[in-house]
C-alpha cells in the first residue's frame, strides 16, 4: 500500500473520530488489533477497542483532535502529533492532552495496531 494510501486511511480514522461516528471507525479494526494508550492502557480486540471507545466518547462527549501533520512510518505506519480537547462529563472540566499517535496497518488496510503516546517532554518528567 502506497504511503499516499496509509495516510488517507489515517486522515479518514481522525475525521471519523472526530465526528463521533464509532460505528464507522470500529470495522476499520482487524479482529485482533491492539490499542495501547500512555493515557488510558491497553486493549486487544476490535470488540474491546470499540468498547472502549463507546466508554470514552460517553465520557468526553465534545472531544476533538486537532492534527496538523501526518508522516509515513515503517511498518505500514502513520505518525501524528494531537491535540486533544473535550470537556469531561464527570467533572465538568475542561481537558486538552497533547500526544503522539502511530496508526499501523494491514496490507488490507486495516487497523492492526495503534500506540498514543505523551511528547517526549512530558514523558522525561515522569
Amino acid at each position: 500500500m502506497s504511503r499516499e494510501n496509509l495516510i488517507e486511511l489515517a486522515k479518514a480514522y481522525v475525521d471519523l473520530s472526530n465526528k463521533h461516528q464509532l460505528k464507522k471507525i470500529e470495522p476499520m479494526f482487524m479482529g485482533d488489533a491492539i490499542y495501547h494508550s500512555e493515557f488510558f492502557g491497553e486493549y486487544k480486540g476490535r470488540i474491546v477497542i470499540y468498547e472502549m471507545m463507546v466508554s470514552f466518547f460517553t465520557r468526553f462527549l465534545d472531544v476533538y483532535w486537532d492534527v496538523t501533520d501526518y508522516r509515513p512510518t515503517e511498518d505500514n505506519g502513520v505518525e501524528f502529533e494531537f491535540v486533544m480537547t473535550a470537556t469531561d462529563a464527570a467533572s465538568g472540566e475542561r481537558v486538552e492532552r497533547h500526544g503522539v499517535e502511530c496508526i499501523y496497518f494491514t496490507s488490507e488496510g486495516l487497523i492492526s495496531r495503534i500506540a498514543v503516546s505523551k511528547p517526549c517532554e512530558q514523558r522525561q518528567s515522569l
